[in-house]
């Protein structure tokens, strides 16, 4: 392989997180399907044995360690069900556009999404943790009829918005102000949270 040194790196560089780091730009870019260990290897600096010795069940735990998400639900989720029940709508979407805004936290999320479109191990990941570290945490502190329709109601929306704002980057929505999104479209997510 030309441009790659064998052996061990040079000085004290954590290949592991050049790795994890080549991985999230790799699966943002290509989804789970398309991406491979030799481009993750590529873009890392490093040979593909590496990766594989880092990563044992290869491109399957590379993604797993990669999509390591900014955000811990178990912190987010209480943080954003406190307070008066009317302004979880609010909450909810503010958090949403603070996470996909910063181009830092958006990366994994991306990520999950490309994967979740092209692969079904990818959509199972999405699936998996959209519902038992989001939407049942945040179901669980409703007192609602059909709360778990509600709540996925909601992420629909909210998805949706990430979707258009953030990916397609659809015009006027990707460039609105946060205030402009919330004012439009917290009184939605609101209302499915909401008897």
């Amino acid at each position: 392989m030309t441009g790659v040194r064998r052996g061990r790196r040079a000085g004290g560089v954590d290949t592991r997180g050049a790795i994890l780091a080549a991985a999230r730009q790799e699966f943002a870019a290509h989804g789970y399907d398309r991406a491979s260990v030799r481009g993750i290897a590529r873009a890392a600096g490093v040979d593909p044995s590496l990766v594989h010795h880092y990563f044992d069940g290869g491109k399957e735990q590379v993604f797993l360690a990669a999509m390591e998400l900014p955000v811990d639900p178990a912190t987010a989720v209480p943080a954003l069900v406190a307070g008066p029940h009317d302004g979880l709508g609010e909450r909810l979407v503010r958090f949403m556009l603070s996470v996909w805004g910063d181009p830092r936290s958006r990366t994994p999320f991306l990520a999950l999404l490309r994967s979740a479109t092209t692969s079904e191990a990818g959509a199972l990941l999405l699936r998996q943790f959209v519902t038992r570290a989001l939407l049942a945490r945040i179901a669980a502190t409703l007192d609602l009829p059909d709360r778990e329709l509600r709540v996925e109601a909601a992420a629909a929306q909210l998805v949706g918005l990430a979707l258009l704002r953030y990916v397609v980057r659809v015009e006027p929505l990707a460039s609105a102000s946060d205030d402009e999104v919330v004012a439009l479209v917290a009184p939605t997510v609101q209302r499915y949270l909401s008897p």
